[in-house]
């Protein structure tokens, strides 16, 4: 295991980094063309089920502290039956960075560079989140934070410069079609991105002694914080673009596109772009982290970091033949990722929850 260790705070913002990083440019134009203006609540219902998947990571850390998830599995349950839930976990790990970099690419081809080759971007995404997962984990928390800082000042910029076209109209009625759609929205953003909080049952423990008792408090922050920013991009697409917005893969690109600061600020939507690529290779770079830690620790592995190269190796030729495009992208994610998730994540979490009751830890 990397013996690097962070602050509670450090992990606070690698938390808010891998929720919000790619979620924020990804989820309001599905979401809106899925639950229009309730678009918002489902946010804060699938948000809601993501407090929950964290409070059973931290009972489970507070429970069996300096242990990682596979740790405490193999305690709680054995190795056999660790190992077979592993196979989803572990495939579910690989398809998820395999997707969060396709993104990127598809973005790349359907937006700016129309002729590039998706591989271009996807290798290059690829090369340098792998060579952070080799700098370690202490690295990773020190750069992510001045790279988050610079994504949400360029958020921020654009939703403020957009305050002059609102329509708060647009807003209602907030539930035109009655709740089913506010639950499939739900549905769709549990499974992209609060059921991926289950991550960092992985991390928790790299936090050091002297601030671990503030990791709760801090985890419990930097979720509110996401869900806070997520409903204020959702809000505000909708109230520039109306119903229209859920026919944007991209929404907050296309805002960008449009709005407009006297006659000096003006097509500022690569701020957009450069913001999508930063967060995307930063979510890529922790799932990729935890996909190595988790590998490393279930066949029992010393050198972890050889595994690294490998794996995103694997990621990127799983990107090549995975979706043809954007659209076929977005209907893996809306049905499959869900059910998948669940299998994958909250399953076997539940399942140790349910044994942890009964079982003592050991001495």
């Amino acid at each position: 295991m990397d013996k690097q260790t962070v602050s509670a705070y450090q992990m606070g913002i690698l938390f808010f980094v891998f929720m919000t990083g790619s979620s924020i440019i990804n989820i309001p134009g599905p979401l809106i063309g899925k639950a229009n203006n309730g678009a918002w609540l489902s946010l804060l219902i699938s948000g809601a089920i993501g407090f929950l998947i964290l409070a059973g990571i931290l009972y489970l850390h507070k429970r069996y502290p300096g242990m990682t998830f596979v740790e405490y599995s193999r305690q709680l349950m054995g190795s056999a039956l660790t190992a077979v839930f592993s196979v989803f976990t572990i495939s579910f790990l690989l398809q998820m960075q395999s997707g969060i970099v396709n993104d990127v690419g598809l973005f790349m081809v359907s937006s700016m560079l129309r002729e590039t080759p998706i591989y271009a971007f996807n290798f290059l995404i690829f090369a340098v989140s792998a060579v952070t997962v080799c700098a370690g984990l202490e690295v990773m928390a020190r750069m992510f934070t001045l790279t988050m800082i610079l994504i949400t000042g360029c958020i921020i910029l654009v939703l403020v410069i957009a305050v002059p076209d609102y329509d708060p109209a647009q807003l209602l009625p907030i539930m035109p079609k009655g709740i089913k759609p506010v639950l499939h929205g739900a549905y769709f953003t549990f499974g992209f991105p609060y059921v991926e909080v289950f991550l960092f049952a992985m991390l928790l423990p790299f936090v050091n002694n002297r601030s671990a008792s503030k990791l709760p408090k801090t985890m419990v922050i930097a979720l509110g914080i996401n869900i806070i920013v997520l409903c204020i991009s959702t809000v505000c697409s909708i109230m520039i673009f109306g119903s229209f917005a859920g026919e944007m893969t991209y929404v907050l690109f296309s805002l960008a596109r449009v709005v407009e600061f006297e006659d000096i600020v003006q097509r500022i939507e690569s701020i957009i772009g450069m913001s999508l690529i930063l967060g995307s290779y930063m979510k890529t770079s922790i799932t990729l982290y935890v996909l190595n830690l988790f590998v490393s620790q279930l066949f029992g592995i010393a050198k972890s970091r050889a595994l690294v190269m490998p794996l995103a190796l694997i990621g990127f030729l799983m990107g090549l033949v995975s979706v043809d495009s954007a659209t076929d992208w977005g209907r893996v994610v809306m049905a499959v990722h869900p059910v998948w998730s669940f299998t994958a994540f909250v399953l076997p979490l539940l399942l140790l929850l349910i044994i942890s009751m009964f079982k003592k830890p050991s001495a």
